[in-house]
């Protein structure tokens, strides 16, 4: 197939989360199973890495937005390691920016002008590249008008007329919502703002539109393509998404094994594979006690966290339970940023205890890596998880996981108890219900189990064996991309 994957960011060229990993990753899967793939986002001139090549095409776009025209450029370079041909869209004023979507933790004021820019230019650059596409796959609310330019405009012209398309929702928190004058940016007609289309609250909604225009939509993991569509989890949306429900699929995200593989990691003071961790494990918990200031104690259980300092990501949990937890011999290094409230938390429980507690208040991408290889455990307590990756970045590093069972968490980690051990399936601890107490009975069972070597080494042995690669999942998208592409010829036969 010819497929067209459309985002906002794309690693490694620009990321701020896991938008930009699948982006960058989910190409050089497809590629590998033998479809032509094409990735196309905004230029960030100031994200750009000076190891990273790019060079003009000297192709221009001329892109109507409300009343002007406004032009850009197209830019070519690859992802790293592969053939997948990038063209990033090149507008200074729009995209050449201290950060991708806010500044100084507000949205920036022209958000809505600047990615209903990128979604149509989008239609201007398949032309002036001659591209074949067969299937359009956008992501997230910033390509929203994606699937609606292409079944409301370009669907007659011949060059779109047989294109299918995918929505992927990545975070349904993140909508993409605005005044509703702002319709008046996107070209379309205002009949479609309306209650069933791209209206929401008097507002325009641009994730609320790509839900309601695309082919097929999925979402990142099928238990939260379960869980959007109830009124706790919807967002607001819940009702769009029921509509949508014969449509509407969960694939787990994969990891990108280039970058997270604790055989070939760079960052870490020992290397391993299944066959070899005990030994580098161990190495790699000693360097991560040194750098973090902690006793080098190779029998403390040692716990690791990597996130957002966030309600979301059940930090208030994480508060309530971590004086009894660390009453025993446990130590805990957390790595992130994000609420703070949670800042001063950290600094104030390190301050207490300064033996077991390091707190790494920043982004350190290195130190990730060291952090998901010297950990004995790792913590993911989420309130709600779309996916999540750290949680297969661990199983990858023999890191064993404790998690809440929602989302992404509940379709990877499979809670250890008496049958999932004897049939070799458990990889780690989770519970459901989220309260304090739950939380700590999971860390209190995951230490016995730490302090059981046979029962430990079993654990990591299963979790290190699994295979949480793209491969998997980019073959679920193919078949998706083949679904969107007949569903779209029917609805065509059938008009």
């Amino acid at each position: 197939m010819n497929i067209l994957l459309v985002a906002s960011e794309v690693s490694p060229f620009a990321k701020t989360g896991g938008l930009g990993d699948v982006a960058g990753a989910l190409p050089r899967a497809l590629a590998e199973l033998g479809h032509q793939v094409t990735v196309l986002a905004p230029h960030y001139p100031r994200y750009w890495s000076p190891t990273l090549h790019r060079r003009s095409t000297g192709l221009l776009l001329e892109v109507p937005i409300a009343q002007k025209t406004v032009r850009g450029e197209i830019i070519e370079t690859s992802l790293p390691g592969s053939s997948v041909r990038v063209y990033l869209v090149d507008q200074p004023k729009y995209y050449d920016r201290a950060e991708l979507y806010r500044k100084d933790g507000q949205d920036y004021k022209d958000n809505c002008e600047r990615f209903a820019f990128f979604s149509r230019a989008v239609f201007e650059a398949i032309p002036a590249l001659d591209l074949e596409v067969d299937c359009l796959h956008a992501n997230d609310w910033q390509t929203g008008l994606v699937p609606a330019y292409l079944a409301l405009e370009y669907r007659r012209q011949p060059r779109f007329a047989q294109v299918g398309s995918v929505f992927t929702v990545h975070n349904l928190a993140y909508q993409g919502k605005f005044w509703h004058w702002d319709m008046l940016l996107t070209g379309l007609d205002w009949k479609y703002f309306n209650w069933q289309q791209m209206e929401f609250y008097g507002h325009l909604n641009l994730l609320k539109t790509g839900l309601v225009f695309a082919d097929i939509v999925t979402t990142v993991s099928h238990r939260y393509s379960q869980e959007i569509q109830t009124s706790e989890f919807g967002c607001g949306l819940e009702g769009v998404l029921r509509s949508r429900a014969r449509d509407l699929y969960g694939i787990v995200n994969g990891i990108d094994e280039t970058e997270w593989d604790p055989a070939t990691d760079p960052h870490l003071a020992a290397r391993y594979d299944v066959t070899t961790f005990s030994r580098g494990k161990a190495k790699c918990k000693a360097d991560l006690q040194r750098e973090s200031g902690l006793a080098n104690k190779a029998s403390t259980p040692l716990i690791g966290m990597i996130t957002r300092l966030a309600d979301q990501k059940g930090l208030d949990l994480v508060a309530a339970v971590a004086d009894r937890v660390l009453a025993g011999d446990v130590q805990l290094v957390v790595l992130g940023t994000g609420e703070p409230k949670y800042h001063q938390w950290m600094k104030d429980l390190s301050a207490r205890y300064p033996n077991q507690v390091a707190a790494h208040l920043t982004f350190d991408n290195a130190l990730a890596h060291r952090i998901e290889a010297g950990a004995d455990l790792f913590l993911m307590p989420s309130r709600f998880e779309p996916c999540g990756l750290n949680q297969m970045y661990s199983l990858k590093y023999g890191t064993i996981p404790v998690v809440r069972a929602t989302g992404g968490l509940a379709d990877t980690i499979v809670d250890a108890n008496p049958q999932t051990l004897a049939t070799r399936d458990a990889n780690g601890f989770s519970f459901r219900e989220y309260l304090p107490e739950a939380l700590a009975n999971t860390v209190d069972r995951a230490l016995a189990a730490y302090r059981d070597r046979d029962l430990w080494m079993q654990l990591i042995q299963t979790a290190m064996s699994q295979d949480w690669s793209w491969r998997r999942s980019a073959q679920e998208y193919v078949d998706l991309y083949e679904k969107a592409v007949r569903k779209h010829a029917a609805a065509v036969c059938s008009s």
